[in-house]
């Protein structure tokens, strides 16, 4: 049997699965973290790029087009995260559906006991 959070869970993912499948919405819905994670690191080089120049180049023995480099690359960085991230979780959500179909299908398929001991009776 089912609990009511179970249920509540075939539901929603019945409606949704489909459209969370898809690669673009799996780069929507986890760019917010993706930036999270990448934006400390961007604004920490682009301070440094701003406000200590001499320094930055100094340190890093980089030419002045390495710093779009960067950003650039942390953007790729946070896209492939957030896609990884939102798969990942699709998985796992879609494995814990089939499971609970499965579950749902051995509950409906299964007799209840009050239907095996009408059915004991009815055989003696």
């Amino acid at each position: 049997m089912l609990t009511k959070k179970e249920e509540e869970f075939l539901q929603y993912w019945e409606g949704c699965r489909i459209a969370e499948s898809k690669p673009m919405s799996k780069i929507a819905r986890g760019f917010p973290m993706a930036l999270l994670f990448s934006l400390p690191i961007v604004l920490s080089v682009i301070v440094v790029r701003i406000f200590l120049p001499e320094w930055y180049t100094k340190i890093s023995k980089t030419s002045p087009g390495m710093f779009i480099t960067t950003i650039f690359a942390m953007f790729l960085i946070a896209l492939f995260y957030a896609f990884f991230r939102m798969h990942y979780k699709w998985e796992i959500n879609e494995q814990a559906f089939k499971e609970l179909k499965l579950k749902q299908a051995n509950n409906n398929a299964a007799p209840t006991a009050t239907e095996k001991s009408t059915n004991n009776e009815n055989d003696v």
